[in-house]
């Protein structure tokens, strides 16, 4: 499918050799950027790279959030330099979502932008952090603080991949997929409580139509707000508190996890100020909580919280927003909600013991 017009995502099976066709003919070399959990699907990426008659240069960096740093970029950087990198030459993210946010910031600030081509091997790469132009790294103070928009020349999403993925990994990326069943596109949510067993299992007939759908969303709302200056905000629902819960526990959250548990606080925000109803609120649990998403946290973090939250990009000013639902598939913002209603959200997903 197209996003925008801009460029194509393509998802399939066995289609990783169809790389080289989205990295474009002016390019002469390419990085390769992967973790080290990926050899071998980044040995067949590189071969088929190379026959299409371009030089391949490989970087391992690590696995999940640890890839994520600055050092990591500026090993990278000095790759690229050493390389002999133009403006013209390519950088390929064959991994999850953090390698691919990763590598497109390496593209979009090498020589102030060259072309990038995301290869996601996670579900949650694939419907969320492949597709749109957003990358970035981490800081010590947050998640995705520094960074920069920069759209892809292509998105390559081979769902074969994910008969490898952890179980854990690909119930994770679920609720990426669920919150576009939230926000916009309901036949998602019908689809997944039809069979929440099925939906955790890779070998899932209707795995890939959850993966286009939820991909769809996605294009649709970036190609209409490319710089998140308005409708774009609707794909961070569960974010703000999604990201907290992620810096605050030190990133040993997945972060599909944190996101169900925003989608769960951010329902009670809504039911708290009267823009949902009960029903909503607790479809929220039943279908997160179906496939094996956490919709409670630990009671006792809320200041180190309410701190991270504050940091959170898509603050303006002193101004907290959130977006929430006033009914199934009908977003809107929540600026500045007082203190007090923040926490009474929070009591209402606070629990006693932590996640494990």
């Amino acid at each position: 499918m197209s996003v925008g017009g801009d460029y194509d995502v393509v998802i399939g099976s066995g289609v990783l050799g169809r790389v080289p066709g989205l990295v474009g003919p002016d390019a002469e070399r390419v990085l390769v950027v992967h973790p080290p959990t990926l050899a071998d699907r980044t040995a067949a990426v590189a071969q088929a790279l190379a026959t299409a008659g371009y030089a391949v240069h490989l970087a391992e960096v690590p696995d999940a959030e640890p890839a994520k740093t600055a050092d990591v970029a500026a090993r990278l950087w000095a790759q690229l330099g050493r390389a002999g990198f133009t403006r013209s030459d390519a950088v390929i993210g064959l991994g999850g979502g953090t390698v691919t946010d990763l590598a497109g910031f390496v593209a979009a600030t090498w020589l102030r932008g060259v072309p990038f081509v995301a290869v996601p091997t996670t579900l949650l790469g694939m419907v969320d952090a492949a597709v749109g132009g957003k990358t970035g790294i981490n800081t010590v103070e947050g998640k995705n603080l520094v960074g920069a928009f920069h759209p892809p020349a292509g998105v390559l999403c081979d769902v074969d991949v994910l008969a490898t993925l952890p179980q854990a990994d690909l119930v994770a990326g679920l609720a990426e997929v669920i919150k576009c069943g939230f926000i916009a596109d309901p036949a998602i949510l019908d689809l997944v409580e039809a069979d929440p067993v099925a939906a955790r299992r890779a070998d899932n007939p209707r795995l890939r139509e959850l993966i286009e759908r939820a991909v769809r969303v996605k294009a649709e709302v970036v190609a209409a707000d490319l710089r998140e200056s308005s409708l774009r905000e609707i794909l961070n629902y569960g974010h703000t508190f999604g990201h907290a819960i992620e810096q605050v526990e030190h990133y040993t959250w997945r972060h599909g996890e944190a996101v169900s548990v925003g989608m769960v606080y951010v329902a009670e925000l809504a039911r708290l100020t009267g823009r949902a109803d009960d029903a909503l609120v607790e479809r929220h649990r039943s279908v997160l909580q179906a496939v094996g998403l956490p919709v409670t946290y630990r009671a006792d973090r809320w200041a180190e919280l309410l701190t991270a939250m504050r940091r959170d990009k898509k603050s303006r000013g002193s101004t907290l927003r959130f977006v929430v639902l006033t009914g199934l598939a009908s977003p809107t913002r929540l600026a500045g909600p007082s203190e007090e209603l923040l926490r009474a959200a929070y009591e209402r997903v606070g629990e006693l013991h932590a996640h494990p």
